[in-house]
């Protein structure tokens, strides 16, 4: 069967996420929630897709199925509880632990078994399963955003399956033999470029959609463990479970070594927890749903500045683009700013770094960056092209450029990991 969505030669990962959210979009494709935008699409037709799940001999003959908590997999969550076996489900974004045993009420209705497959349902039906659980899992059931029919699967770019499988490893809950299957669209089903797919990339045996079954045959390896080295300090903060999986591996004797991370010619283990952020700095007070002109974003890496910071002006922004899908970007060229002020509306975002090797590396990695089929173009601010200016802003130990302080009316302040803060 032809894809529906055709993949230009060289795309990245984020092209092809883009390019299937738009398609699903513009052809509505999707129920609630919208846009599908950085989610994993509830696509029209899920629970045809999911039900087909209760045909596959590997699920018949399993007895623990792991499943996302993702709205288009709730059927399958109500499959697996309606067939009597035990369902996990991740908690999400992996804040308060690895995953939830769903125990429904004794004597659940069909109707119960739907509530209990819910996310409101998961909250109230579950008990922890702890890194320690002696857990076998049988089948593992992720969402995607794309797959292919070799298996290459790609997400909605947090990571978070693919980490979730890797402690699942660790902990010896899967191995070599178990089972995983998507559930998507058929016009999720594209051509991946095998070169994109990288060592923790996870991938499925089976892909479920509303109008077929595929069986992947896939022969690239799957995560056996966390790679400690491709993370960073900071995510250990986001992720509590993380630091302590860290902590039992270290104590066994493996190597976890984080991701060296160079900010600003020195070498980091990794990069620092975010500051607290001000309460006091940058808030609209006239309406906390005011419209975004700018918005100012820390970096990892706020502690009180050394030396001169240098700004990158960002230009050319696509349209739509959303601030995490950026800062998702520059994670992936490792060209994280120590601030980040988000003018989508004006197609341009300023990135400071510090003067020097991090300044350089910024302008190399970026410079004909593709996003949306739209080519970023990251040069100097003109402040700092041009040398100070007498209208200059000074900052604490920095000194920011007009085009920084001038032009952003910002409107609220969130932190690099973009929870917002308000005052």
């Amino acid at each position: 069967m032809e894809a529906e969505i055709k993949i230009k030669s060289g795309a990245t990962k984020w092209d092809i996420r883009h390019k299937v959210w738009d398609y699903i979009e513009n052809k509505n494709l999707a129920n609630f929630p919208r846009p599908v935008h950085n989610r994993i699409p509830n696509f029209k037709g899920a629970a045809q897709a999911c039900n087909r799940l209760i045909d596959l001999q590997e699920f018949k003959s399993s007895k623990v199925v792991k499943v996302n908590p993702d709205r288009p997999q709730e059927k399958a969550r109500y499959n697996t509880l309606d067939a009597r076996k035990t369902l996990l489900v991740p908690t999400p974004r992996l804040r308060t632990g690895l995953f939830n045993k769903i125990v429904p009420p004794p004597g659940a209705s069909k109707e119960d078994l739907h509530v209990c497959s819910t996310s409101q349902g998961v909250k109230e039906f579950s008990v922890p399963i702890g890194l320690d659980a002696k857990v076998q899992v049988d089948l593992v059931v992720v969402g995607s955003v794309a797959v292919s029919e070799k298996g290459y699967r790609i997400g909605k770019g947090e990571g978070f399956a693919d980490m979730e499988y890797a402690m699942m490893a660790s902990m010896g809950a899967v191995n070599e033999s178990t089972t995983v299957v998507t559930i998507v669209h058929d016009c999720q089903v594209v051509d991946i470029p095998e070169e994109l797919i990288e060592s923790h990339d996870l991938t499925v045996d089976y892909i479920l959609t509303p109008t077929r079954v595929l069986k992947t045959e896939c022969k690239h390896p799957k995560p056996q463990g966390i790679i400690w080295t491709k993370l960073d300090s900071d995510m250990l903060e986001k992720i509590p479970i993380l630091k302590k999986l860290r902590a039992l591996e270290q104590k066994a004797g493996k190597d976890v070594t984080l991701k060296k991370t160079s900010v600003g010619g020195e070498e980091n283990e990794g990069l620092k927890q975010d500051p607290k952020p001000n309460p006091k700095r940058n808030v609209n007070r006239n309406s906390d749903r005011a419209p975004e002109q700018s918005r100012e974003e820390d970096g990892p890496d706020r502690a009180p500045q050394q030396g001169p910071v240098t700004t990158v002006y960002l230009g050319d922004i696509p349209a739509g683009l959303r601030v995490s899908e950026l800062k998702s970007k520059l994670r992936e060229k490792e060209a994280l700013p120590l601030r980040l002020t988000w003018q989508g509306a004006q197609h341009r975002a300023f990135l400071e770094y510090r003067d020097g090797p991090a300044t350089e590396h910024a302008l190399a990695v970026l410079r004909g960056l593709s996003i949306n089929d739209h080519v970023l173009h990251p040069v100097l601010a003109k402040s700092q092209r041009a040398g100070p200016k007498p209208n200059q802003t000074k900052r604490g130990s920095r000194t920011t450029g007009t085009m920084v302080t001038a032009q952003a009316k910002v409107s609220n302040t969130t932190n690099f990991s973009g929870n917002a803060t308000t005052g």
